[in-house]
C-alpha cells in the first residue's frame, strides 16, 4: 500500500512524482539529478517496496551510498537490499557514514556482511571504532586529500587528480613529511592557479592547525569552531594523519553535545528520544530522582526545624515559595552562564574571579530592585488582605524583601562556584546544573528566610 505523504518538503512529492512517472531509466536519472541525496533519502517511506526495489537498481551503488548515509532508520530497508548489494554500498561510503549505517544493523547482518566488505574498508572501521565515542578519533573519516611535501606542483596536481577519484573532499589538501608525519595543508585555489616553476613549499601552511584522536570533544569545540575551518586534520601521538573532522562532522558534534547538557540540566544520566521503552526511560531518570529525594529530605528537615516560627508566626509560610522561586531562578540563570564560559578552555583565574564577582553584583542589584518591591506591594497585600497594622505588614514584608536580596545573592555565588569546583576537579559542569543547583538552593534559601524571620520579626521585633 502507497503511503501517504504528509507535512514532509515539497521536494519529496516532487521525488515521488518523479519516480511513478514512467520515465525510461536515462530519463529518471536525469531527472533525480536534480534533487539532494538528503530529500531522496526522506522520500523512501513514501514509496512501495515494489518502487524501491526497483529504483536501488536504476541509481547505482556509489549513489545509494551516498544516499544511506542520510537515513536516519535505514533498518527497514537493509532486508530489502540484501547482504551483497548492502555490502557494495557500504564499501563506497565514507567510513564514518559506514561505522553509522553499521551501529543501526543486528548483529546477525553484521556477520553475514564483514566477509564482503574490502580490507580498507574494515580497517577504516576498526580504526574509528578504536575510540571512545567521546573522542575526537571517533568522528574522522578517511575522504580527503594527502600529498608528500617534496613534489614539485606537477607531481601534486597529478596526484591530486589520481586521488580526488576516490574522495571528494578536495578543498583542502594536507601534506606530509618524508617520514610521513603531517607537516601542513594547501588551499585547493593556491595550488590551482600557481605557476609550474613554483615552489609547492611555498605554498603550505606549516603552521595549520589540528586535533589529537584521543582529545575529548567536549573540550574541543570551541577550538574548532575558532579556526572556522571546513575540516581540520586529526593526528596520532606520532603526528601521522589518520583522517579529518569535516563541518558536517562538527555540526553534528555540536549538536549531540548541546542534547547531552540538555539531559543533564534536565537531570537525566543520557538523552531521551521516542523510540525508548518505558523501562529505558526510568532508568536514565531514576539515578538523579533517588539522589533528590534524599537532597528533598534534608530540605524538608531544615523546614522542620523552624516549626517554632511557623507556630509563632503563620504568616510567614504564605511566602516561602516565592523565595525559594526566585532563589532557584537566579542560581540556574547563573550556572547557565558559569557552563557556558568554562567552554572556554583558556580561562584564567582572574577571568573566574571576575565571573564570581560579576555574578554576585548582579544577584546584588536584582535582589535589591526586587526587595524593594516586595516590601512595598507584600506590604499592601499583608495589610488589606489579612488585616495587619501597616508597621507589622512592612516589617513583614521588609523581611521578604531582606531575605530575597539575600538569597540572590548567595543563590548567584552558589550557582557560579558549585560548577568552577566540578570544573575544577575533571567532571562535566552540567551534571552540577538543573536539579542539584535547585536543590541546593532551596536550602540556601529556607535558612535565609525562616533564619531572618526568626531574628528580624521574633527576635528584634517580638512577634509573638
Amino acid at each position: 500500500m502507497r503511503k501517504e505523504i504528509l507535512k514532509e518538503p515539497k521536494f519529496v512529492e516532487d521525488i515521488v512524482k518523479v519516480i511513478r512517472s514512467g520515465y525510461d531509466r536515462e530519463t529518471l536519472l536525469d531527472r533525480l539529478n536534480d534533487f539532494h541525496e538528503n530529500d531522496i533519502a526522506q522520500s523512501l517511506e513514501f514509496l512501495t517496496k515494489e518502487e524501491r526495489l526497483e529504483l536501488y537498481n536504476i541509481l547505482g551503488t556509489e549513489w545509494m551510498s551516498n544516499i544511506f548515509s542520510y537515513i536516519e532508520d535505514p533498518e527497514p530497508y537493509i532486508e530489502e537490499l540484501g547482504i551483497d548489494k548492502l555490502a557494495e554500498v557500504i564499501n563506497e561510503m565514507d567510513s564514518d557514514d559506514a561505522v553509522d549505517l553499521l551501529e543501526d544493523i543486528d548483529e546477525s547482518v553484521k556477520v553475514k556482511l564483514r566477509p564482503r566488505l574490502d580490507e580498507d574498508v574494515k580497517a577504516d572501521i576498526r580504526l574509528i571504532n578504536s575510540y571512545d565515542e567521546d573522542e575526537i578519533g571517533s568522528l574522522i573519516t578517511t575522504n580527503f586529500i594527502s600529498i608528500s611535501e617534496n613534489l614539485n606542483i606537477r607531481q601534486a596536481m597529478h596526484e591530486l587528480v589520481h586521488q580526488a577519484g576516490e574522495n571528494d573532499n578536495i578543498s583542502t589538501i594536507y601534506v606530509t613529511d618524508r617520514d610521513g608525519k603531517f607537516c601542513g595543508a594547501i588551499d585547493l585555489k593556491d595550488l590551482i592557479i600557481a605557476r609550474e616553476n613554483d615552489n609547492l613549499e611555498e605554498l603550505i601552511s606549516y603552521s595549520y592547525p589540528y586535533l589529537l584522536d584521543h582529545e575529548k570533544i567536549s573540550e574541543s569545540i570551541e577550538k574548532i569552531k575558532d579556526y572556522a575551518e571546513d575540516s581540520l586534520p586529526v593526528l596520532n601521538e606520532k603526528k601521522e594523519l589518520i583522517g579529518i573532522l569535516t563541518a558536517q562532522d562538527v555540526i553534528e558534534a555540536v549538536d549531540d553535545e548541546m542534547g547531552e547538557d540538555y539531559a543533564k540540566l534536565a537531570g537525566l544520566t543520557a538523552e531521551e528520544d521516542l523510540k525508548e521503552t518505558t523501562l529505558q526511560s526510568m532508568k536514565k531518570r531514576m539515578p538523579w530522582l533517588i539522589v533528590l529525594l534524599f537532597l528533598g529530605m534534608g530540605v524538608s528537615t531544615v523546614v522542620g526545624a523552624f516549626e517554632g516560627v511557623v507556630a509563632v508566626l503563620p504568616i510567614v509560610i504564605c511566602f516561602q515559595s516565592l523565595i525559594l522561586d526566585m532563589a532557584g531562578n537566579v542560581g540556574t540563570q547563573s550556572l547557565a552562564v558559569t557552563i557556558r564560559v568554562l567552554m572556554d578552555e583558556n580561562l584564567s583565574g582572574k577571568d573566574k574571579a571576575f565571573l564570581v564577582i560579576k555574578e554576585m553584583k548582579v544577584g546584588f542589584s536584582n535582589g535589591l530592585l526586587l526587595g524593594i518591591m516586595a516590601l512595598v506591594i507584600l506590604g499592601i497585600y499583608i495589610k488589606v488582605f489579612k488585616g495587619y497594622a501597616i508597621s507589622k505588614a512592612l516589617m513583614i514584608s521588609g523581611c521578604v524583601g531582606v531575605s530575597l536580596l539575600v538569597a540572590m545573592i548567595i543563590s548567584s555565588l552558589v550557582g557560579t562556584l558549585v560548577p568552577l569546583f566540578f570544573h575544577k576537579i575533571k567532571v562535566d559542569p552540567a551534571v552540577a546544573s538543573g536539579p542539584l543547583i535547585t536543590t541546593v538552593n532551596d536550602l540556601v534559601a529556607v535558612v535565609t528566610y525562616y533564619g531572618l524571620a526568626w531574628l528580624l520579626l521574633i527576635q528584634c521585633a517580638h512577634f509573638a
